[in-house]
């Protein structure tokens, strides 16, 4: 494990998210939490600054934000007001962008943490010899501190970059306690799905299970979310399901505490996960969750116990899941209570800032020297 930094000194901490902790992506979420956490309860060891390295925007002016970032390191640098530099990375773009931002740190000689929140990097960091393949192992080679979403994600770095494994740790992703009382979906068992509408989180075969369910009574669903928006809805209107299945688009915060708090279950079939905020806050809320079993999924939810796992693709088992939980009130109070305690024990944002406040501190006692592959 890390160690801790020197008591009574301040640690000066450079984050780079992609929009900042403004952003719709879960990891813009997750930091977003963190934020504001760290300001409600700050305790003077601690300075932390979220900072764009794509924004909101076009990707095109993702140079923008990318440079942004690189010339305030350097005058905090210059004005020894940066410590660490912690890096939130995913596949493709955001991997290009972080290696940009961990060469400037190396250059400078400040300390940085990779935090791989990614759900596809298995299949884009491959084991090709290529040089994009060298430039990520020598990033992760070179971290101070390497943080994974679960047990599946640190397998994965330890084969990459075994002698990582001092460096290595597990955070899961963590949540606020909902703002909102939970209130239910009233005579219809409300099934809802938040995340990015596309094949990879399993929509087309939601759909297809829900349609199956078209002569069942009592229940409703909401699929919410960017993406591809416009073809879901005429996919649920060939399904004759436009009545029963709400298509709201991207919801902002408030909107998405609203949507928890009338719900009952949550669901996201995906084929690809790291470690999904939205099961996360589903948990939270005290939601029946019915997910697949990919990614640190299985780290936070147990069949039968905390929710119900079902494999990618089975658009019956799916089915069968969502129905047991319509059919069976007892199954669908007994598995959000199970969620919602599990979620206070391990996946509240108040713990997750204070293991991050002590992988800074211990980061902040390193100072990393450029060093020359081998």
């Amino acid at each position: 494990m890390l160690q801790r930094s020197h008591a009574g000194r301040i640690v000066n901490v450079m984050v780079a998210t992609p929009a900042g902790g403004t952003g719709q992506g879960g990891i813009d979420r997750v930091m977003a939490s963190l934020k504001r956490e760290l300001d409600g309860h700050a305790r003077g060891d601690i300075d932390v600054r979220f900072l764009a390295t794509r924004g909101n925007g076009n990707l095109a002016h993702s140079f923008l934000y990318l440079s942004g970032f690189c010339f305030s390191m350097l005058m905090a640098r210059i004005r020894k007001e940066v410590d660490v530099v912690h890096i939130n990375l995913a596949s493709y773009g955001s991997t290009y962008r972080k290696l940009v931002i961990a060469i400037c740190a190396r250059m400078l000689g400040i300390s940085y943490i990779l935090h791989l929140h990614g759900a596809e990097y298995m299949a884009f960091w491959s084991d090709e010899d290529t040089f994009l393949n060298r430039r990520i192992r020598s990033m992760f080679r070179q971290a101070s501190g390497i943080i994974v979403l679960g047990k599946v994600w640190r397998e994965f770095i330890l084969r990459k970059v075994p002698e990582a494994e001092k460096r290595l740790v597990i955070v899961p992703n963590a949540t606020e306690v909902p703002s909102l009382p939970r209130e239910g979906g009233g005579d219809r068992v409300h099934i809802l799905f938040l995340g990015r509408v596309e094949k990879r989180k399993g929509v087309p075969e939601l759909c297809e299970a829900l349609a199956s369910m078209a002569d069942m009574p009592g229940w409703r669903a909401t699929i919410a979310g960017d993406g591809e928006v416009e073809k879901l809805r005429l996919r649920l209107t060939e399904l004759g399901l436009s009545d029963r299945v709400a298509v709201p688009g991207w919801q902002g915060p408030e909107d998405v505490a609203r949507l928890l708090s009338k719900a009952d279950v949550l669901t996201l079939p995906s084929f690809a996960e790291n470690l999904p905020i939205s099961i996360i806050e589903g948990m939270a809320a005290g939601l029946a969750i019915v997910a697949t079993p990919v990614g640190a999924v299985e780290d936070i939810i147990s069949d039968g116990k905390t929710g119900l796992l079902v494999p990618p693709g089975d658009v019956g088992a799916l089915k069968r899941a969502l129905e047991r939980l319509i059919m069976e009130p007892d199954l669908r109070d007994r598995l959000g209570d199970a969620a919602r305690a599990a979620h206070r024990l391990r996946l509240d944002v108040a713990p997750y800032a204070d293991t991050l406040r002590n992988i800074w501190k211990a980061a902040a006692q390193t100072r990393k020297i450029p060093v020359e592959d081998r």
